[in-house]
């Protein structure tokens, strides 16, 4: 390793309390290096702060020979043991709290704050169904034919492949791992290049857990090659993926010809509706929470604001002075926003911004690129945006917000609802009829009336159209790695 990369990671495992966490292999069946390396960068300076095994499709096969192997035992084991070890995972997360969050912060770039947030949440996700596990659906059927008794019941489909992004790197991981964990079945899990170090960390407190060999593995390296592997596998049965719609749809069709069971955690593109009897200050507070978590860099984030006309300026003033509060640095800093995640990131908040002037916009606060650094970018407020200027239709995943006036309830529904994405909406008003009017109208899977934060471990998170398919969370989340069983017996 370069002698600037063992330096940021000494600094890294200098932060650590436990630096067992930090580890740079693969993990299938146990710890596993490959033939080359990749670097993990920390988006806030640019320094390597760990050099990463670089796995592909052989390594992938062997992970899904781990899970095969030990799916047997598994998915035979009583549900009440296997919700023992998720809740000695969990209990190993929630001690690990600070760790993880340092680690994430190094590779993610978020602030500290909303870093142990994400742990918190995604420990949430390891203690609910630690739970379900003791409850597996076994359902009797009042018998259609005389002398026979019906039942129903669900079975583990198989080994399990979790593809990851990396705005979330450990909650995404658990909320998919631990459902299928508890449902009985093996998991194969390839977190993104940019944050393996919490996947593996992760990995480590499983271990630790005692989870037997082979039941959760993960896998860095070229997506492609792994992922692919899995696809065509006959093996895996199941494939959940979170990102982009563009790469949901091309796992979906590489994952037809061995029909496997998808979730699909895809874009989306939130409308923030605001009604003109709404709690100003509550919607502008809601309104930030809506947009600037994570940088910007969240699926759920309100993309497009629609304000009713005789609210429209007091809002824009309001908003536009709390953005401007907003500070931004390094994620050890504890600032409110931190780095994009790239440079790829950074450039179509740039191109947005552009595109929207060019359109007639008012740019009320921001509009570049932040001093601080090559992957900072100001956070941002657009007003009078028209419908056709590409942030109305293009996910922005960055700290820009565009703000547009509408006149009537019939006008703004239409132009919330014109999207292929159908993820998440927010509404603010006071009237009761409009809420109930306006969130039946509204296409998307999930809607926040009044506030922002909607998830959580006991709901069905999960979007329309083409944010997704399925659901995750909730008794819902394990519906896809289980299969329904019926059988029909003869009691003469």
């Amino acid at each position: 390793m370069p002698a600037a990369a063992q330096t940021a990671r000494a600094a890294l495992s200098d932060r650590l309390t436990d630096t067992a966490l930090l580890h740079d292999a693969g993990f299938i069946g146990g710890w596993r290096q490959g033939p080359s390396r990749f670097a993990v960068t920390d988006p806030a300076t640019g320094d390597t702060v760990a050099e990463v095994a670089q796995m592909g499709a052989e390594d992938a096969r062997a992970a899904v020979d781990a899970a095969q192997a030990a799916f047997a035992a598994w998915s035979g084991a009583l549900p009440q043991d296997r919700g023992a070890l998720l809740r000695r995972w969990f209990d190993l997360i929630a001690h690990s709290r600070e760790d993880l969050a340092r680690i994430m912060v190094a590779e993610q770039g978020k602030p500290l704050s909303e870093a142990r947030g994400e742990i918190d949440y995604a420990a949430s996700f390891v203690e609910f169904y630690a739970e379900e596990a003791k409850r597996p659906d076994i359902e009797g059927v009042t018998s259609h034919l005389p002398d026979a008794e019906v039942e129903v019941w669900r079975e583990p489909v198989g080994v399990a492949a979790l593809v990851t992004p990396w705005n979330f790197p450990c909650a995404m991981i658990t909320r998919k791992a631990a459902a299928a964990l508890a449902a009985g079945c093996t998991c194969v899990v390839h977190p993104s290049a940019e944050t393996p170090l919490s996947a593996l960390a992760l990995a480590e407190l499983a271990r630790r857990a005692g989870f037997p060999p082979g039941v959760f593995n993960v896998v860095p390296g070229d997506a492609p090659s792994i992922v692919g592997a899995w696809t065509r596998d006959t093996r895996v049965r199941a494939l959940s993926f979170t990102g982009s719609t563009e790469i949901g749809r091309l796992l979906y069709r590489q994952s037809a010809d061995t029909v496997k069971r998808l979730v699909l955690e895809l874009g989306g593109h939130a409308p923030f509706i605001v009604f003109a009897d709404a709690d100003l200050e509550q919607a502008v507070d809601e309104a930030i929470k809506a947009k600037f978590a994570t940088t910007g860099q969240d699926c759920l984030g309100a993309n497009r604001f629609f304000v009713e006309r005789p609210l429209y300026e007091a809002f824009c003033t309001r908003f536009a002075a709390r953005v401007r509060a907003l500070t931004l640095g390094p994620g050890m800093s504890d600032c409110d926003l931190g780095p994009l995640m790239n440079e790829k990131a950074v450039a179509k908040q740039e191109a947005h911004v552009a595109d929207a002037l060019e359109h007639g916009a008012r740019c009320l606060t921001g509009g570049g690129r932040d001093p601080q650094g090559p992957l900072f970018f100001q956070p941002t407020l657009l007003a009078d945006v028209p419908d056709h200027a590409a942030i109305m239709s293009e996910e922005t995943f960055g700290p820009v917000a565009a703000i547009a006036p509408f006149d009537t309830e019939a006008e703004v529904i239409a132009r919330a609802n014109a999207t292929e994405y159908g993820l998440v909406a927010y509404l603010h008003t006071l009237e009761p009829r409009r809420i109930y009017r306006v969130t039946r109208a509204l296409q998307f899977g999930m809607v926040a009336v009044n506030r922002t934060k909607v998830t959580g471990a006991p709901v069905p998170f999960g979007g329309m159209k083409q944010s997704g398919l399925a659901r995750e969370g909730a008794r819902w989340g394990l519906e896809a790695f289980t299969d329904i069983k019926y059988v029909c017996r003869d009691w003469r």
